[in-house]
């Protein structure tokens, strides 16, 4: 291998005799002698022909292809081997500085992009290329002169080798030759540039295509989604057949106005008096008919009058008039106690708003509604605690309701849980007075059964069953009941929620002349007047039965 960086393989240096080299006589200082080795004879300059021409300084591409052939047409000596060099690296200059040098690069790099652009027009204006057309030249590097091309028919001999040197502007072996007359028919684009026929043209279709597509596809997508929309927010009717109206007794008919008109005439109906003949009948014509009776039913004897009126929630079709009329039932209780019940007919014009309704016929009596019988409630598995019933009753539940029948806060918080219920905090307010605590059942929870006696721990909540004796504001005495949760803590049982009711274990019904029912109650029937004492519920009833050992 040749080493570039000796002098050997530098140009001007360890060449053959006559080759100047390319940068001018050698600078560097002749070399001292080794120890014991004799210092080379100084050379004696070479004669020159007259008239000779000095020799030129030579391009650098020339220099480098003189050297090479030179190398080539050396014949080595016997015993040694031919180690051609290869020509030396361009070097910098030795007075370029790094200034200089940028500069000779953006230059060159100018170069290359003027030389781009005149490809680039001249491939817009659509000139075909050919092979005998030679790009600009390249501006000059600074530094460097530029380079005169030797004639193409110049050839150097050597009589040495009788070898021929390559002309200066000659195509070197491997270097592709001009283009064949077939090859030019058109130019193959740099990659990722554009074919110069047409292409400019068919980029700016695609283009076109692309953007009307894509505002088609848009506008499609809001008009779609408009129609959605639209539907979705439109005002919907429920389907709901014929069978599915009447079940949940849905219906165009405005129910309840003419409901609220059949009591009015009703009341009318049965209030009537000698007295009051002539008003009464000019009433009742405004409701009725041209053919209703005028007197709804009353022979002018006798005197009544309606101390309530309630619909009792029946509607029945009128078929002659479709939707526009019904048959209502409505309940009248009269001064005397009694409770009738009367089918009244009446019609509407104006279902939309319920103007124009007329009572269309005159009255029917119908007896009461059929009472059923109430199931017999299950208390078989419920444990009552006597000692815990006995307790309340003497000690926490009489000062709570005295406080809480004259809602008295203060008194009331000394025997309330803090998270106790709206309904234990707010009272009667001096409705009911005079409480009496009647029958106590307090119920045990099913945790604490399996103990004995039974253990409740603290936040423990408890069920109560309670019967309290009131005296109403005119000095009646009633009686009720009420449930309530007490709560046991560190401090003792205190009271959480209270609620008025509480079931009839027995059941079945107060009219029945089986046993255990009917007089035994002391009901009153539902037609005759009731009595105060009548309405006081009965005292709770405490469990059948109890586990053995447990009450």
């Amino acid at each position: 291998m040749t080493d570039h960086n000796s002098p050997a393989g530098a140009v001007g240096e360890g060449q053959p005799s006559g080759q100047p080299g390319s940068f001018g006589p050698s600078q560097q200082p002749p070399r001292e002698p080794w120890q014991g080795q004799q210092a080379p004879a100084p050379q004696q300059p070479a004669p020159q022909a007259p008239h000779a021409p000095q020799p030129q300084q030579l391009p650098s591409d020339a220099a480098r292809a003189q050297v090479a052939a030179a190398w080539v047409r050396s014949t080595p000596r016997a015993g040694q081997a031919a180690v051609p060099s290869l020509p030396p690296r361009e070097t910098r200059p030795q007075g370029e500085s790094k200034k200089d040098k940028r500069e000779r690069e953006r230059a060159a790099r100018k170069a290359a992009y003027e030389q781009k652009k005149a490809e680039k027009e001249q491939r817009k204006r659509g000139a075909t290329a050919t092979a005998a057309a030679t790009p600009a030249p390249a501006a000059p590097l600074p530094g460097h002169r530029p380079s005169t091309p030797a004639p193409a028919s110049s050839t150097t001999s050597s009589k040495d080798t009788g070898g021929t040197a390559p002309a200066a502007g000659a195509v070197p072996p491997g270097a592709a030759g001009p283009r064949p007359a077939a090859a030019r028919d058109f130019d193959v684009p740099r990659p990722g540039g554009r074919i110069p026929g047409g292409g400019r043209r068919t980029h700016v279709a695609l283009r076109a295509t692309l953007l009307i597509t894509a505002c088609v596809f848009a506008l499609g997508s809001c008009g779609v989604m408009g129609m959605v929309v639209g539907k979705s927010s439109g005002t919907t009717t429920a389907g709901l057949d014929e069978a599915d109206a009447t079940r949940y007794r849905l219906t165009e008919f405005p129910t309840e106005q003419a409901a609220a008109f059949a009591e009015q005439y009703a009341q009318l109906c049965m209030t009537f008096s000698p007295d009051t003949s002539s008003a009464r009948r000019a009433e009742l014509a405004r409701y009725a008919s041209a053919g209703v009776d005028p007197e709804c039913g009353w022979s002018g004897e006798g005197a009544a009058k309606a101390v309530s009126v309630t619909w009792d929630g029946t509607a029945e079709k009128l078929p002659e008039y479709g939707d526009h009329g019904r048959y209502l039932g409505v309940q009248v209780r009269t001064d005397d106690g009694t409770l009738t019940t009367l089918t009244v007919p009446v019609y509407v014009q104006n279902l939309k708003t319920g103007d124009g309704m007329r009572v269309a016929g005159d009255v029917g009596q119908m007896p009461l509604p059929a009472a059923a019988d109430v199931p017999e409630v299950d208390q078989r598995d419920e444990v009552v605690d006597d000692a815990l019933s006995t307790q309340l009753q003497k000690e926490v539940l009489p000062g709570y309701f005295q406080a809480w029948g004259s809602s008295d806060a203060t008194a009331m918080a000394r025997f309330l849980t803090p998270d106790a219920t709206l309904t234990a905090t707010t009272g009667l307010s001096g409705r009911l007075t005079g409480p009496q605590v009647g029958a106590v059942v307090a119920l045990v929870p099913a945790s604490a059964q399996d103990t004995k006696p039974y253990a409740y721990g603290v936040g423990q909540a408890v069920q109560v069953r309670v019967t309290v004796g009131w005296s109403d504001a005119k000095g009646v005495a009633v009686s009720r009941a009420y449930r309530m949760t007490i709560v046991n803590t560190a401090q003792g049982w205190f009271i959480k929620d209270i609620r008025g009711g509480v079931l009839d274990a027995e059941g079945g019904r107060a009219d029945s002349d089986e046993p255990g029912g009917g007089a035994a109650t002391g009901s009153a029937s539902p037609s005759a007047p009731a009595s105060p004492s009548a309405s006081a519920p009965a005292a709770p009833k405490p469990s059948k039965t109890a586990k053995p050992g447990k009450s």
